[in-house]
């Protein structure tokens, strides 16, 4: 769906997305998998006893479990089941290599030329990674291919048995091959963004604890003392969609959106721009532009008081990219960042390992992750703690 041209396949594709993947109702059947993987990291950070703990891989087993029950109904990582553990560390694998290849320039692209001349290294590691990833994915179908009709029509389908049905009604066009291209993308959008995020969101917060203050009193007022936030609280919860959306506008998860391609001949700023010409959005560069923000460089929530939602702010906050090509993950992406970041403010008092401010240095990768991952240290509130041991 990211890299198909505009087409009826395309907009089949995300029709499929929004009206049967990521749509209200399909994600609100899904919620309690979201509700039980973010408890489930309230309670391992409960064990920790302030000791460090590296955030990032926190994070990133809560997105990809989340995201690898929501499509596939298992929980790859964490669990206490040996041969699902380890088809996760080999999914988790094929991932990364899947960023790390992303994040790679491929000088042929640039220099057309100098692809016949024998500059295709690149290329055929995406091969080789896209062979490893058919050969994984073949096999999770193959698996639930195994299950009777009845119980993939269940009502608390998973997205891949969603596309096995429609699979039924229509082989020729959903191709295992397709359904498995699609399951990878829903997957490496899912993951690796929004763990970055949260990790980028609670590094700021960390330098500035006087937000997480103010932060956990609107929560303290608005849900209470004796219950965990949910999702259907997040829109009562306006400073912390502010701290989210200046989390997006300062380290926006892809910092040069998703490459596009124009579809006709034009001009742009003086600049002749010829029809299948690949562009890149800088979105890092508006979201850090002093004419378009005042102290650009500055944390402060606060600039989105009234206006919460960045759709408000038309080209100047695009974190999921604009128009038809918009990030249709958008709204599941807000629900479990908002809440993650929510019961962490909620569940404990956060300080840093030492006196010194968290790195806040960009590493390098298509998701712009720290080039320090986060680690901190997290006790649990005297207010909650009768609530926490019921975990």
């Amino acid at each position: 769906m990211i890299w198909a041209s505009y087409s009826d396949h395309w907009r089949n594709l995300r029709r499929i997305t929004s009206t049967e993947l990521l749509s209200l109702h399909h994600l609100n059947k899904l919620q309690e998998i979201r509700v039980d993987e973010c408890r489930l990291m309230i309670h391992k950070l409960m064990l920790t006893h302030s000791s460090p703990v590296d955030m990032k891989s926190v994070f990133y087993e809560l997105t990809l479990n989340v995201m690898m029950r929501m499509i596939l109904g298992k929980r790859y990582l964490g669990g206490d089941i040996p041969d699902v553990e380890e088809e996760g560390k080999r999914f988790k694998k094929i991932l990364d290599e899947a960023f790390l290849s992303s994040s790679a320039s491929n000088v042929a692209d640039y220099l057309p030329s100098l692809s016949w001349l024998g500059v295709k290294g690149l290329e055929k590691k995406l091969i080789a990674l896209k062979e490893k990833r058919d050969v994984f994915f073949q096999e999770l179908i193959n698996q639930l291919k195994q299950v009777k009709p009845g119980e993939i029509e269940n009502k608390n389908k998973t997205m891949l048995k969603v596309l096995l049905s429609l699979q039924r009604s229509n082989p020729e066009y959903y191709t295992d091959e397709m359904i498995s291209g699609f399951v990878m993308v829903l997957l490496s959008a899912g993951t690796e963004t929004s763990s970055t995020t949260m990790e980028w969101g609670l590094s700021l917060l960390l330098n500035n604890p006087q937000v997480i203050e103010k932060a956990r009193n609107e929560i303290d007022l608005r849900v209470g003392k004796h219950r965990l936030i949910e999702e259907s609280n997040l829109d009562d919860l306006p400073y912390l969609r502010c701290i989210l959306n200046e989390t997006l506008r300062l380290y926006p998860p892809a910092p040069l959106l998703v490459p596009h391609e124009s579809s006709e001949d034009t001009i742009v700023g003086g600049y002749h721009i010829p029809r299948g010409t690949m562009l890149l959005v800088n979105q890092w560069a508006i979201n850090h532009d002093p004419e378009l923000w005042a102290d650009p460089e500055r944390f402060n929530p606060k600039r989105f008081e009234g206006l919460e939602d960045t759709r408000d702010y038309g080209f100047k906050l695009i974190p999921f990219g604009s128009g038809r090509r918009r990030c249709p993950g958008e709204g599941l992406a807000l629900r479990v960042v908002g809440l993650t970041l929510g019961l962490l403010i909620q569940c404990f008092e956060w300080e840093r390992v030492d006196e010194d401010m968290v790195d806040m240095t960009e590493g390098l990768g298509i998701t712009m992750p720290k080039a320090k991952p986060l680690i901190a240290k997290c006790t649990p509130r005297l207010v909650m703690q009768n609530l926490l041991s019921q975990l």
